[in-house]
């Protein structure tokens, strides 16, 4: 009667529990991510199994029916693979295995569940999964490998969800491999293992047939490339097993392509091909392959198509780089540029090429020039080709600056190519006239009145492009000294088109070559600002203290109703320029004997200027004033002439006879070649307004001159140029100049330095100074320090020299 109340008592617990777990379902998900709701932490009616004892063959036979189940539907085709059970199905297994597992020892089966459950695995791969792998071939054995892991996977599921309790007891407490682990190793071993080889090579072949443009099944690639990922941690088995394997297939197989295209096509095809060969091997890797691959894959890919065939490929006959350069083959270029700029030490071999192509063209503008001038026959024909030779050098410029812009995306390579280009040509030795004379000419044309008409835009843009073709220069100090006499000249004749734009120059320079090397024409621009306040301050005093100029008992008037900052001396409108002798060029100074109005002239402006200022010295530079002189022939005329021209002029004005060279000469009071210069520019030029015999184009001490009484012009105001007294440039001052900066520079290094060897103090030299130097003129720079005793011989080495402070 006592038992029989027990096991009612018991029944009803049961009865309580099952029902407790039936109306609580959301307390918590089933083992192992069960999504059913069941609560099964601690198995309904406990008290009634505690009664009950479960034998390992009793439990095994119950859970091994239902693995047979679970195998049965995966090796069916066609079989639904979801809900496989029912959750009264699946916690009956579960609740068996819970008990099993936590039954007392020796009634505990956890540790021969555990092995079962690796035996069933193994023996389901081993007799069913490996035999029918084996006996698929290419695309079928992917198709299979990839149906039997999906199935191995849901299989594992089920499996980690019967014996859920073995993971989170057993194995954590005895530190052995998780269910999973040990599933995916009885895989890897028996399986993956087992097919690898035939695996891999299918993956590989279709692969390879992609790239032969046939049409294969990318998602089906993309999950047999994932198994390598399942197949252990971080992607090792995917690296040891695929990827290299991969890789060495697309070198053999592009090695092979390479060899074909380079046989078959020309440069720009196969350029072309590898282009698309490296866009379809990136997409590959964007498709199916394991992205970490991606960077390894295209390095092979550029290494056997590009680095292995670049010398082949820029020299190739028929159509090679040269060839594209010459076509101006901008899309080809581009392409060509894409394709190396990722090779290593792809890039130089094609700037050296390029940096050939543009010294040809440079050397072709050359040769041009030279047969031009040797055609040419006058000297007004040679001159005309100057700024034809700079204007193709700056054509050439452009083109070649947007080859390397554009094409070659200004890559430091490129730049230095076109750099060393223009410098190998543009310092080229032209015979009489160097390259820094004929750009520096080019830029007066565009900065005088009468010049070249151009847009301020325009002769913006030309000054820059000017520039630029300046920092090529080896002899920028002739261009300085060059460009500053031809800057002075359109200053002092009021030649210059705009001050904005000379001082727009200025500062292009300075930004090149710094401060030092356009001070002096900073310096002559504020002189003409210095100097507006001179002249506003001479016409005033001439206003407000005349007599102090000129006393009225001299018999002289003077007025201050001049234009602009002029004054007027006995009816002669009279200004004077102030400029500061070291900003200036050296200019010869010539004694003239000025008419008498002129030295009044003069006299008064030496008043006011000593009046003003102290402890400074006046000195007429006669060469570089102008004047309009009125002449009077069958019409009247104005002439614009140098104060040397006007004087001549003046000289005639006493008689209509003839005067010879030596008269001219004696009435003015200047050198004969001066005269000759002033005479020729009056006789022999366009507008003749002396008479000349004999006629000729030269002028000879033996002719003799007098007033063309028969002068006629169709204009009123006519300009008379004179040639220049003074060379374009003092080419012994500019040898002063290097001189002096090459001592400079070895005292500024010998002081740094303390103590140099010859060679090494000569190798500094030519690193520090900026133009063209020979051993032998550095030598003597150094020679003449240690005579003056900036340096001396070191006493146990002649050739080492110390620095004296």
């Amino acid at each position: 009667a006592k038992a029989a109340r027990r096991r009612r008592r018991g029944e009803g617990g049961a009865a309580k529990a099952k029902a407790t777990a039936r109306r609580r379902p959301s307390r918590g998900a089933g083992p192992a991510g069960n999504q059913q709701g069941f609560f099964a932490s601690r198995p309904a009616g406990r008290c009634a199994m505690d009664a009950q004892v479960i034998q390992f063959d009793e439990g095994w036979s119950q859970i091994k029916s239902a693995i047979d189940q679970l195998i049965e539907i995966l090796w069916t085709p066609g079989k639904k693979r979801t809900a496989l059970f029912t959750p009264t199905q699946y916690m009956e297994i579960y609740t068996i295995c819970y008990k099993m597992c936590t039954q007392r020892s020796p009634l505990n089966w956890s540790q021969q569940l555990y092995q079962k459950h690796s035996d069933t695995i193994e023996q389901y791969l081993r007799d069913k999964v490996v035999p029918v792998l084996k006996e698929k071939r290419d695309e079928f054995l992917l198709k299979e490998m990839v149906l039997r892991w999906r199935n191995h996977e849901i299989m594992d599921k089920w499996m980690r969800k019967f014996f859920i309790y073995l993971d989170r007891y057993f194995v954590k407490h005895n530190s052995i491999p998780t269910l999973h682990e040990a599933s995916l190793n009885k895989f890897r071993a028996l399986v993956f293992d087992e097919v690898r080889t035939e695996f891999v090579s299918a993956i590989i072949d279709q692969i390879n047939k992609e790239r032969e443009q046939e049409v294969v099944d990318r998602d089906l690639l993309k999950r047999c490339i994932a198994i390598f990922g399942h197949m252990g941690p971080a992607l090792c088995v995917y690296k040891e097993n695929f990827e290299g394997v991969f890789l060495d297939n697309t070198r053999e197989f592009y090695a092979a392509k390479a060899q074909d295209w380079i046989n078959q096509d020309t440069l720009p095809a196969y350029l072309i091909k590898a282009e698309a060969a490296l866009h379809a091997e990136r997409e590959r890797v964007d498709n199916y392959i394991e992205a970490n691959t991606k960077s390894s894959l295209v390095k092979v890919v550029e290494d056997v198509l590009l680095a292995q065939h670049e010398r082949t490929l820029l020299d190739k006959e028929g159509c090679n780089l040269r060839t594209l350069l010459q076509d101006d083959k901008k899309e080809d270029l581009s392409r060509l540029f894409r394709l190396f700029q990722n090779v290593d030490n792809g890039l130089p071999p094609i700037a050296a090429i390029t940096r050939e192509h543009i010294c040809s063209l440079g050397e072709e503008v050359v040769a041009r020039r030279e047969s031009a001038m040797a055609a040419a026959k006058t000297h007004k024909e040679k001159e005309a080709l100057d700024p034809q030779f700079v204007q193709s050098l700056l054509d050439l410029h452009d083109k070649s600056e947007q080859l390397v812009s554009e094409q070659f995306q200004n890559q430091s390579y490129f730049q230095r190519a076109l750099k060393e280009a223009f410098e190998s040509f543009v310092n080229k030795d032209l015979g009489k006239t160097s390259s820094a004379e004929l750009i520096s000419t080019f830029c007066d044309r565009i900065l005088k009145t009468g010049g070249a008409k151009l847009s301020e835009g325009d002769t913006e843009q030309y000054l820059e492009k000017c520039v630029r073709l300046f920092t090529y220069l080896s002899e920028k100090d002739l261009f300085s000294e060059v460009y500053r006499n031809q800057l002075a000249k359109r200053l002092l004749m009021g030649r210059s088109a705009s001050d904005d734009t000379e001082r727009s120059m200025i500062a292009k320079l300075k930004s090149r070559c710094g401060a030092q090397f356009t001070s002096k024409m900073e310096g002559m621009i504020k002189d003409l600002f210095t100097g507006n306040d001179l002249k506003k301050a001479f016409k005033e005093m001439a206003r407000t203290d005349p007599e102090q100029l000129l006393p009225s008992s001299e018999g002289h008037t003077l007025s201050d109703a001049g234009p602009s900052d002029m004054i007027i001396v006995d009816g002669i409108e009279f200004g004077v320029e102030v400029l500061t002798t070291g900003h200036w060029p050296t200019y010869k100074q010539v004694d003239l004997a000025l008419p008498e109005h002129m030295v009044i002239c003069t006299e008064v402006y030496k008043r006011f200027y000593e009046a003003k200022t102290q402890h400074r010295c006046l000195k007429w530079v006669h060469s570089l004033g102008s004047a309009v002189v009125k002449a009077n022939f069958k019409r009247n005329y104005d002439l614009q002439v140098t104060t040397l021209q006007a004087v001549a002029l003046l000289a005639f004005n006493a008689t209509n006879d003839w005067l010879t060279f030596d008269a001219v000469v004696a009435k003015i009071n200047v050198d004969p070649e001066v005269a000759k210069r002033i005479l020729h520019s009056l006789s022999c030029a366009k507008h003749k307004l002396l008479l000349k015999e004999p006629m000729s184009k030269s002028i000879n001490r033996t002719d003799k001159f007098k007033v063309n009484d028969n002068f006629q012009s169709p204009m009123r105001r006519i300009r008379i140029p004179m040639a220049s007294l003074d060379e374009s440039h003092n080419a012994k001052r500019v040898e002063e100049d290097r001189s002096n900066a090459i001592e400079a520079a070895i005292v500024r290094i010998m002081k740094a330095r303390k103590t140099l060897s010859h060679r090494e103090l000569i190798g500094e030299l030519f690193k520090q100074l900026r133009f063209p130097v020979t051993p032998a003129d550095l030598k003597k720079r150094v020679e003449s320090l240690l005579d003056r005793e900036y340096l001396e011989r070191d006493e146990a080495d002649r050739d080492t020299y110390k620095y004296l402070a």
